[in-house]
């Protein structure tokens, strides 16, 4: 399904034409399309005269940005030492089951998105997730099931 291309001018048109917007341009389609279309970073490189290879080279190399559909709610578990060590890997296992998804993985219907994080910074409340902008500490596989019960009915 080919993204409707003309949500990109607004963007484009609040940013100079240089390369130096590049980042804030690509930050700004990525929230209007939930990821980096690649006709949009064609269009993207034309607009402010920048090689088509440098702006996937940006898009690729951070890794905030995505250039395959995402979730509408992103699921971020943390896997940093002190979530490892405190159980991490079954709050992960239990999202995938409940989403049915792999780690990495959308679902079918585009509400969520499931990624694995190196650290959140919240190692006291170890294990953490963040489900969109919130923060779910001390996770337990009963606690996940609640959180996404609750999110689907909604």
């Amino acid at each position: 399904m080919t993204p409707d291309l003309k949500r990109l001018n607004p963007i484009l048109n609040r940013y100079p034409k240089e390369e130096n917007s590049l980042i804030m341009i690509l930050q700004d389609v990525q929230a209007e399309y939930n990821y980096l279309p690649p006709e949009a970073l064609k269009i993207v490189a034309k607009e402010i005269g920048v090689p088509k290879a440098r702006v996937f080279g940006v898009a690729t190399f951070y890794k905030a940005f995505s250039l395959e559909p995402r979730g509408k709610e992103i699921i971020k578990v943390c896997m940093g030492t002190a979530c490892h060590v405190r159980g991490a890997p079954l709050i992960r296992d239990e999202f995938e089951r409940q989403l049915n998804i792999k780690a990495g993985g959308t679902t079918k219907d585009q509400r969520y998105s499931l990624e694995l994080v190196n650290c959140v910074g919240a190692c006291a409340m170890a294990p953490v997730a963040i489900v969109g902008d919130k923060y779910h500490p001390n996770l337990s596989p009963d606690k996940l099931k609640k959180i996404i019960k609750v999110k689907k009915s909604k």
